[in-house]
Order: C-alpha cells, then sequence, then structure tokens
C-alpha cells in the first residue's frame, strides 16, 4: 500500500513563491506518475501537474504553465512543486497523487493514490 504525505502549503501574497513537497512510502520502483491535483471550495477537482519516474516527462496545466514546475527525486521518492508567481486562483487544497502507470492523464479517478492534502492560500 502506498501512502502520500504531502507538506510546504501556507499561505502567500500574490507574486509570491511556495514549494509542495510530497513523500511516497511504500512504492516501489516501478514507472509511474506522480504530481497533483487542487481543490477549490465548491470546485471540481483539477489537475495541476505530473511526471513519470523513468524519463521525466512532465505535463501541467495550461493555467499553471510557466510559473509551476514540477521535480522527483526517485530516490527519495519524493515529488515537489515549485510554485511561482502565485496568484489569488491558485488558492486551494493541492493534492499528491500517484497513477501507476505513465500514461498521462488530467482524469482523477484514474489517479490510484491520493494525499490527504496540504492548503495553500494566495491573497491579493
Amino acid at each position: 500500500q502506498v501512502h502520500l504525505t504531502e507538506s510546504g502549503g501556507g499561505s502567500s501574497s500574490a507574486g509570491g513563491s511556495l514549494r509542495l513537497s510530497c513523500a511516497a512510502s511504500g512504492a516501489d520502483d516501478r514507472d509511474s506518475l506522480m504530481g497533483w491535483f487542487r481543490q477549490a471550495p465548491g470546485e471540481k477537482r483539477e489537475f495541476v501537474s505530473a511526471m513519470t519516474r523513468n524519463e521525466g516527462r512532465s505535463y501541467y496545466a495550461d493555467s499553471v504553465k510557466g510559473r509551476f514546475t514540477i521535480s522527483r527525486d526517485n530516490t527519495r521518492n519524493m515529488v515537489f512543486l515549485q510554485m511561482n508567481n502565485l496568484k489569488p486562483e491558485d488558492t486551494a487544497r493541492y493534492y499528491c497523487v500517484l497513477r501507476l502507470g505513465v500514461i498521462a492523464t488530467t482524469e482523477p479517478r484514474l489517479y490510484n493514490y491520493w494525499g490527504q492534502g496540504t492548503q495553500v492560500t494566495v491573497s491579493s
């Protein structure tokens, strides 16, 4: 069983930066897609970014391209999300996700494991 634990959320003013981290325990070295979704109050869960384990292919939602950067540390089974130039519309609970296999998808139901989430709040 894989457990995902996020850290690094918090508050920022618009234009600021935050870095999210996620540690995966119980994960093996099979290729996988690891990344982030977010959910604002009253909204559906939204794909943010993901990266494959072996080749390091990355994927981003259009809303965060050029501002957010995803990275992975396979030796520690961790994924990171560097968020720069934050906007109030980035305010949401951010969830770390892992999908067995590497076919990229924005469909939340196709991700096998989810963390508890970490809150990000951006003020204008």
